[in-house]
């Protein structure tokens, strides 16, 4: 996957070009099967369901608690309602891979 420069992030249409270039898919099959992916992934975070990938990681949501915080702009104290958000834990062999 050649970058335009090192250190850039790879983007969902990078993605795509390199699962095109590794598995002789048309890039149109791709970037279905990609968009599936995010697809199954999104519906099981929205159920609350884990996604496990062994040998990569794991995705999940959790709660996150109400807070309070500062505009940066003003100083001024805001509120920061509870929410629901994803997370991923990479697995070790993914850790073991990039270190």
């Amino acid at each position: 996957m050649a970058r335009p420069c090192r250190g850039s992030p790879v983007n969902k249409h990078d993605l795509i070009a390199a699962v095109a270039a590794s598995t002789n898919l048309s890039k149109t099959d791709a970037a279905n099967a990609v968009d599936s992916i995010l697809t199954v992934i999104t519906k099981s975070l929205k159920k609350k369901e884990k996604v496990l990938l062994v040998g990569f990681g794991t995705f999940q949501v959790s709660k996150r608690k109400a807070g309070e915080g500062r505009n940066p702009q003003t100083g001024e104290k805001i509120k920061i309602p509870a929410a629901i958000v994803p997370r991923f834990k990479a697995s070790k062999t993914l850790k073991d891979a990039i270190n």
